[in-house]
């Protein structure tokens, strides 16, 4: 598997290559009642082409930073305030007394961690929390004898699986819905099974693969990575030894932290806070933690700069997955694919119509990979079409939500999701690995939910 960096950088000379096939087209936009903007789907026009050139490919990646800057920063934030908290010897001390705690029965934290998860992204629709979780988990899941794998899949799994299945989730269904002007939240019941299948699928699949890496670390993913090798080596836990103490400091400290993380939720609760603000309050919380438990300014400082290059290949990848969009942003012809996926689901047979919408949400997502983005550019014409071609409403946000979301943790265009990953340590390739056949998994649960819908005229 090449490099990811060089997989980016194809997709993306791909991309501007098909400015100069793919005929420039547009929409008009409209402004929301609730002030977002989203295509007014009778204006498409075709218009003249506009092809990506020499100069602007040269900028693809410095203007995928730039758009992308909110991933990037948050991502580089969060890796700087983490190794602030482990230079304090707080995290260690909590991984030996989580290890001891968990040593008989370690495997059984993992469905109490994605249930948790899932159930936070399904209420507030917050996938780039596993951004936060990831650092947390990771040490524990080490030093309970599973891999970096298990860490990223903890998290990555619950968020997806809460946040596609959408039980009150105000990014997707929420959005969706008012988009296709049906009551909020409608169609509940069969939302929440949902939730169960995908997040019970998830609990399966991973506590199955946690089992077997920990019987047999040869079985591990990341067997032979040397950076796994020495996180072994850090977070390595002799039950045999004495347990280790917190300080006064580092009690202290420790307090801290968890009020801090109160406080981002009450902010994203109540506030509706994002990667902006999360992104400043664990800067304040980087810094008073470390002088609560001690650490000088230069060691905080040391702190943050270390955490920093541990985490920039992700961030840059974030960067580079975001020029792919770029490029056919500039090139126009954005809107060209999304009228044409429209023709293609209308021409299907009514049996296949929904899940014609689920295929052409689930190909979409690779360009645009964000939940609000893809509902506002998809959905006025996914709605109006669903009418049409016999699909109800309801069934038309379902496929939107299964199409967006699953497939946010499988393409490499998805900012937040590679940024994951690279907190955890783990490539995009060994993921892709572990994660095809749940992805598989989950398409036919999908599938099943959207055939039954259909066959019902599922209206919620």
């Amino acid at each position: 598997m090449p490099d990811i960096y060089v997989i980016l950088f194809v997709f993306t000379a791909i991309a501007a290559l098909l400015t100069h096939i793919i005929p420039a087209g547009q929409y008009d936009r409209v402004t929301l009642p609730n002030g977002r903007i989203a295509v007014d789907p009778d204006t498409f026009r075709y218009i003249d082409p506009t092809p990506v050139g020499i100069e602007q490919f040269m900028k693809a990646v410095p203007l995928g930073l730039i758009d992308a800057a909110q991933v990037v920063f948050f991502t580089l934030i969060i890796g700087g305030m983490f190794m602030v908290i482990r230079f304090t010897g707080i995290i260690d001390v909590a991984v030996d007394k989580l290890t001891r705690r968990f040593a008989g029965r370690s495997v059984m934290l993992i469905p109490v961690l994605m249930v948790t998860f899932a159930t936070i992204a399904t209420l507030i629709g917050t996938q780039e929390l596993a951004l936060v979780y990831v650092p947390v988990i990771l040490p524990l899941m080490i030093a309970l004898r599973f891999d970096s794998v298990v860490a990223a899949g903890t998290a990555l799994l619950a968020t997806t699986a809460g946040f596609a299945s959408g039980v009150l989730n105000p990014i997707n269904t929420g959005l969706g819905q008012t988009i296709a002007e049906l009551p909020l939240y409608s169609g509940f019941g069969l939302r929440v099974l949902l939730f169960i299948a995908l997040v019970g699928a998830a609990v399966l699949y991973l506590m199955r693969y946690a089992l077997k890496v920990r019987a047999n670390p040869g079985q591990s993913l990341m067997a032979g990575n040397a950076l796994e090798q020495e996180k072994r080596k850090i977070y390595v836990h002799d039950l045999d030894t004495p347990p280790m103490r917190f300080t006064t400091r580092q009690a202290w400290g420790g307090i801290a932290v968890l009020g801090f993380f109160a406080v981002m939720v009450w902010g994203v609760l109540t506030r509706g806070w994002f990667m902006t603000e999360m992104a400043g309050l664990f800067v304040i919380m980087g810094i008073s933690v470390g002088l609560i438990a001690g650490l000088s300014s230069g060691k905080i400082c040391e702190a943050f700069n270390q955490g920093f290059r541990d985490v920039m290949v992700g961030a840059m990848i974030v960067g580079l997955a975001r020029a792919v969009a770029v490029m056919l942003e500039q090139g126009q012809v954005m809107d060209t694919l999304v009228h044409g996926l429209g023709d293609l689901v209308g021409g299907l047979p009514a049996t296949f119509s929904a899940l014609g919408m689920f295929a052409a949400q689930l190909g979409f997502n690779f360009v645009i990979p964000s939940g609000s983005g893809q509902a506002l550019v998809t959905m006025p014409i996914m709605a109006p079409l669903s009418d049409l071609i016999g699909v109800t409403r309801q069934s038309a946000v379902l496929a939107y939500q299964l199409g967006d979301g699953l497939s946010n943790i499988l393409y490499p265009t998805s900012g937040y999701f590679m940024a994951t990953l690279a907190l955890a340590g783990v490539s995009w390739d060994r993921w892709v690995r572990f994660f095809l056949p749940l992805f598989g998994i989950w398409v036919g649960i999908s599938a099943l939910f959207l055939i039954y819908a259909q066959a019902t005229g599922w209206i919620g």
